[in-house]
C-alpha cells in the first residue's frame, strides 16, 4: 500500500505517523506547496518521499487529502483525474456537502470515499503532528453509497488501523451535527477570547487570574483561521441555525442573572449537567 497524503499539517501528518508505524503502508508520499512543511516532514520521517500532485497521485494506491475544505473542492476533481482506475481517493475535512457537490457528475465520483475524522488539537503544521491522535476518536463515512465498495473497504481499513470506530452519515445530516458539536464550540472559543482581550486592554491582571477552566474553555481559539474560516463558509447555513440557538440561550442566562433569579440558573445548569450522559458513555 502506497499512500499518497496532500497536506502535511497536524491531520495529514498525524496520519502518516500511525499508519506507517502501525504497517498499514511502509512508503508515505506528501504533497504540500509549503516548503518549509515539506523539509520538516520528511525530516521527522512523516513522509518517506515528497512529489509534486501528478506524480504523488499516479504512484498511490490510497490518496488522502489533508487541506482545508476550500482547497478540497477545488483539487478533489482534480485528483480524480489524476488518479489511476483503482486508487481510493478519500479526505479529511470537517464539512462534506460542497465538497461531494464538487465531483458528483465525476467519472471517477465511485473512487472517492467522503470521511471525517472527529479528532485534532489547537496546533498545526507538520511539527503538531503527533502519534496517536486518532485512538478511540469517531470516524465518519459519508454518503457510503456513491462509493465502491473496494475504496470503502480500504477507507474503513485504514480507520480500524487508526483505532476509529466508524460511524455512517448522510453529507448533509453530517454536516448539521457537526456545526452542533464541533463548529459552534471553535466560535464560542474565539468570541470568548475577543471578549477577554478587549478587557484586558483595562485590566492587566485578567490573565494572572485566568484558571485551568479558562484555558480549556479558550483553547480552541488558538486553533488555525485558515482553517476554521474555510469550515464556517462551507457550513454557514447552518452554522447561523446553531448560533441562533445558543445566542437565544444566552440571553435566558442573562435575563435570570440580570433579574436575579438564581434558583432559576440552578435548575438550568442542572439540566445542563445532563450532557454527562452523552460525553461520559
Amino acid at each position: 500500500m502506497i499512500v499518497t497524503i496532500i497536506g502535511l499539517g497536524l491531520i495529514g501528518g498525524s496520519i502518516a505517523l500511525d499508519l506507517k508505524a502501525r504497517g498499514f503502508t511502509n512508503h508515505v508520499i506528501g504533497v504540500d506547496k509549503n516548503p518549509s512543511h515539506t523539509s520538516i516532514a520528511l525530516k521527522k520521517g512523516i513522509v518517506q518521499e515528497i512529489a509534486d500532485l501528478k506524480t504523488a497521485v499516479q504512484k498511490a494506491n490510497l490518496v488522502i487529502l489533508a487541506i482545508p475544505v476550500n482547497a478540497v473542492v477545488k483539487l478533489l476533481p482534480q485528483v480524480l483525474d489524476y488518479a489511476d482506475e483503482n486508487t481510493t481517493v478519500t479526505d479529511m475535512g470537517s464539512t462534506k456537502a460542497k465538497l461531494i457537490e464538487s465531483v458528483v457528475s465525476h467519472s471517477k465520483r465511485a473512487q472517492y470515499v467522503a470521511a471525517h475524522p472527529m479528532a485534532g488539537t489547537e496546533y498545526s503544521g507538520p511539527t503538531a503532528a503527533i502519534y496517536n491522535l486518532f485512538d478511540n476518536k469517531m470516524a465518519i463515512i459519508c454518503d457510503k453509497e456513491n462509493s465502491d465498495a473496494e475504496s470503502v473497504t480500504i477507507v474503513e481499513g485504514m480507520f480500524k488501523i487508526l483505532k476509529m470506530p466508524i460511524l455512517y452519515m448522510d453529507a448533509q445530516e453530517h454536516d448539521i451535527h457537526a456545526a452542533y458539536v464541533s463548529h459552534i464550540s471553535h466560535i464560542t472559543s474565539f468570541v470568548l477570547a475577543m471578549a477577554v482581550l478587549e478587557k484586558e486592554k483595562s485590566i492587566n491582571n485578567i490573565f494572572n487570574l485566568a484558571s485551568g477552566g479558562f484555558a480549556s474553555t479558550v483553547r480552541l481559539a488558538k486553533s488555525s483561521p485558515q482553517m476554521w474560516s474555510q469550515i464556517f463558509e462551507q457550513n454557514q447555513h447552518n452554522l447561523l441555525e446553531v448560533m441562533d440557538t445558543y445566542i437565544e440561550q444566552f440571553k435566558i442566562w442573562r435575563q435570570c442573572i440580570s433579574e436575579g433569579d438564581f434558583e432559576a440558573l440552578q435548575d438550568k445548569m442542572e439540566a445542563a449537567n445532563a450532557i454527562r450522559k452523552i460525553l461520559d458513555r
